[in-house]
């Protein structure tokens, strides 16, 4: 008898979760695979000696993520994201690091609360022949050499559905590091009140893209106490041709007061993608001028150059192989993108050449 009513109790414990499986909203496995093999090193530059070329696998973003929705009726869902980064060269990286959030959508557009990607960072995806991936992203040398290429955590974000052509999506974190002290000498209450806001406004229709955005740093215990970026750009397809171009501002307001004015940082992209059948033969240019993290004033500069070949084995799989050249001034440290970092001292000229294939899952 005993041994039924446990077996009843474990078939109805079982039972439950299946059937709230069951009504449920679809929920989707994913991921991607992206490796490179990379040779790199750097020519000697200011008053530092050249870095010996060395080989090295560099992991470009590879993840996996599970989403889903639930419909809650009256054209309401619910839906979930949750994204870890992985390496497939080795086993270093947190759990669940990458845009993880709970939200809202319905015909008035998307509510998200958790951790995800800056609408000043998703608006330039289209532009960067590179997809903010390898080591010729933008983030090498624009967005303030990735200052700017950020996912904020404790964030909220908003996005609108589509009006015609455009659309935006608004940003803001949570405050969680305010802090206040009350001088003992005049009594005087002063708040260090850290907090991040974003914007972009996107114009999409048929073989063009647009945009503008805009981000805001304000934290007065950092090294920079205010930062403002103010960016913009477009793509065009025409036949197998696409062309790109982006330009953003970066201003900066240093803590310790050492310059007068504020660090002003201008940067440039231009890319071109020419897809032949299944190969892409691609082409990037960078340019930054203007304060780098390396100096205390508005004189630091660098560029960069990108040839790639990519081959589309299929909607999920390709190779890539591409050369970068990135020259810098005796005060700037461009390098690579913010996934693949190098050790670059100011005025080292770097070089690297590597392949790689991605798959998506």
């Amino acid at each position: 008898m005993n041994k039924k009513l446990i077996a009843v109790a474990i078939a109805g414990a079982c039972a439950a979760p299946v059937a709230m499986a069951q009504t449920a909203g679809p929920v989707t496995l994913y991921g991607r695979v992206f490796e490179e093999i990379v040779s790199v090193d750097a020519k000697a530059g200011g008053d530092n000696p050249e870095i010996p070329r060395r080989t090295r696998i560099d992991d470009q973003s590879s993840l996996l993520g599970v989403r889903g929705t639930e419909d809650l009726g009256g054209g309401l869902k619910a839906f979930f994201q949750l994204e870890t980064a992985f390496k497939a060269d080795q086993n270093d990286t947190a759990f669940a690091t990458r845009n993880s959030a709970i939200g809202l959508q319905g015909g008035w557009g998307s509510f998200l609360i958790g951790r995800w990607d800056m609408p000043y960072k998703v608006s330039t995806y289209p532009i960067d022949a590179f997809g903010d991936l390898t080591m010729s992203a933008i983030s090498g040398i624009g967005h303030d050499q990735g200052n700017f290429d950020r996912r904020d955590q404790n964030v909220v974000q908003y996005w609108s559905p589509k009006f015609g052509p455009i659309a935006f999506k608004v940003a803001a974190t949570a405050n969680e590091g305010k802090a206040c002290t009350t001088s003992a000498t005049t009594g005087d209450t002063s708040c260090n009140n850290p907090h991040d806001l974003g914007a972009n406004v996107t114009y999409t229709s048929g073989p063009l893209y647009a945009f503008l955005a805009y981000e805001d740093h304000k934290d007065p215990s950092a090294a920079y106490r205010k930062e403002r970026g103010y960016s913009g750009g477009a793509s065009f397809h025409f036949g197998p041709i696409k062309l790109g171009g982006e330009y953003e501002r970066i201003k900066r307001d240093r803590s310790d007061s050492a310059l007068d004015s504020p660090e002003d940082r201008k940067e440039w992209l231009a890319s071109v993608v020419w897809t032949i059948g299944a190969n892409e033969l691609i082409y990037q240019h960078q340019d930054s001028k203007g304060a780098s993290t390396a100096g205390t004033d508005n004189s630091a500069d660098c560029k960069s150059d990108t040839i790639a070949y990519k081959y589309i084995f299929s909607k999920r799989t390709f190779f890539i192989a591409q050369y970068m050249r990135t020259d810098n001034s005796d005060l700037s440290t461009c390098s690579f993108g913010t996934t693949a970092t190098f050790p670059v001292k100011p005025g080292n000229d770097v070089r690297a050449a590597g392949i790689g294939l991605q798959h998506v899952f």
